[in-house]
């Protein structure tokens, strides 16, 4: 376990732990994305693996350096003081033995575009620059729009999503209505995740004559709020419906009638 200060706040992470990779023979390779998006104060965690050539020698150390130009942006050594710039901003989470390099770079800035690329220090053995293999930051100045989805049946299920590159710190997902939520993060590719919330709730009279609202906030303050304009306007006939039947004093017969209902669009009674 590792731990940053942001302003005021302490964070901590568990170090990212793989197995030890067999070095290629004869060939530094390293994977890391070319381009990758992150929204202005947010944050961005930059994928990055890496294979060196084989070796007899017992190498018990090794320095790891993430640099843009002459500038160091985060090392695997606690003790190295960064620049004001990056001090406190950038954090090295891979486990360099197990040839991950991964980084994550806080409160994204405008400046923060890069290239940046990644360098492998191994004392009594070889240093190598992975300066053709650089990542730039495409900075998102406004936060994007989640994609929105909604289900009127017996119940209503909406759903709110959006994608990002910081699975340490993801956006955080709220709903104007209260209800039942739940919340997850799947990995799209090496470098974007989706995190979605669906909630889940038996609407009332009123919530068909009013907007419901999912307002994605960003690490750094950044928000965006989308919204339903009325959920009248998915299945109006089912509201109608619902109200009427469930005034009925037989639940089993008023859910049959209800699952009818929402399959001819209609009130079937």
């Amino acid at each position: 376990m590792i731990s940053v200060h942001t302003g005021n706040i302490l964070f901590c992470f568990p170090v990212l732990v793989v197995p030890d990779v067999e070095p290629a023979s004869n060939r530094w390779l390293i994977n890391v994305p070319s381009k990758i998006p992150a929204v202005q104060g947010s944050c961005v965690v930059i994928p990055c693996t890496y294979v060196y050539p084989k070796t007899n020698k017992k190498l018990n150390r090794r320095r790891a350096f993430w640099k843009t130009g002459n500038k160091i942006v985060s090392t695997n050594l606690r003790k190295w003081k960064l620049t004001p710039e990056f001090k406190k901003r950038s954090l090295f989470l891979g486990n360099v033995r197990g040839g991950n390099c991964t980084m994550m770079l806080d409160g994204v800035r405008t400046t923060d575009v890069g290239p940046f690329y990644f360098r492998i220090e191994l004392p009594r053995y070889k240093t190598y620059t992975f300066s053709e293999n650089t990542v730039t930051i495409v900075v998102i100045r406004s936060a994007p729009p989640p994609s929105l989805s909604v289900e009127v049946l017996d119940k209503v299920t909406a759903s709110c999503s959006v994608s990002h590159s910081c699975r340490v710190m993801p956006p955080r997902l709220t709903w104007s209505r209260s209800g039942t939520t739940t919340t997850k993060t799947k990995k799209l590719n090496n470098w974007m995740w989706k995190t979605k919330s669906v909630l889940t709730f038996v609407p009332l009279a009123s919530d068909f004559n009013k907007p419901l609202n999912c307002t994605v906030r960003y690490r750094g303050g950044k928000k965006y709020v989308d919204f339903f304009p009325s959920l009248s306007t998915q299945k109006p006939e089912v509201l109608s419906c619902i109200t009427h039947l469930r005034k009925l004093d037989r639940p089993s017969q008023s859910a049959k009638k209800i699952k009818r209902c929402h399959s001819l669009l209609s009130c079937c009674f």
